[in-house]
């Protein structure tokens, strides 16, 4: 069984996240979304619309999503790949390069996909006037 695992906050679920899902998916048979909690968003800078629980549920209930799990610090990638035995980490083409995710290279394979060209969370909010 070939396991992926990808990173994010999925606050507002929308077309590109799904779409990332699907393709991430498609890299293996098992997905693992490693999801940020809010601590570790307000760290970041960021705040979500919807809790994390919320968030993990809207998660759990896309179909390419098998499993759920807290990301609740920058370090904690290479203890997440060798725990669930990950074969590959799947992200967005813009964290390409970033040494907290280039660290992974001895630890499984990368996969770097293009995001969805004209949707993102923070365009939504930016348009909602939010």
């Amino acid at each position: 069984m070939r396991r992926i695992l990808t990173y994010g906050t999925f606050d507002l679920l929308h077309w590109g996240h799904i779409r990332l899902l699907k393709r991430a998916r498609a890299q293996g048979d098992y997905l693992i979304v490693a999801l940020s909690t809010e601590e570790f968003n307000a760290g970041k800078g960021k705040r979500t619309y919807h809790d994390y629980e919320t968030r993990k549920k809207m998660l759990e209930a896309v179909r390419y999503v098998d499993l759920v799990i807290p990301e609740e610090r920058w370090d904690q990638k290479v203890s997440d790949v060798k725990r669930y035995e990950i074969d590959a980490v799947v992200m967005g083409a813009d964290w390409a390069g970033d040494e907290r995710f280039e660290i992974l290279r001895e630890h499984c394979e990368l996969i770097f996909l293009e995001r969805t060209e004209g949707i993102s969370t923070t365009k939504i909010k930016e348009e909602l006037g939010r």
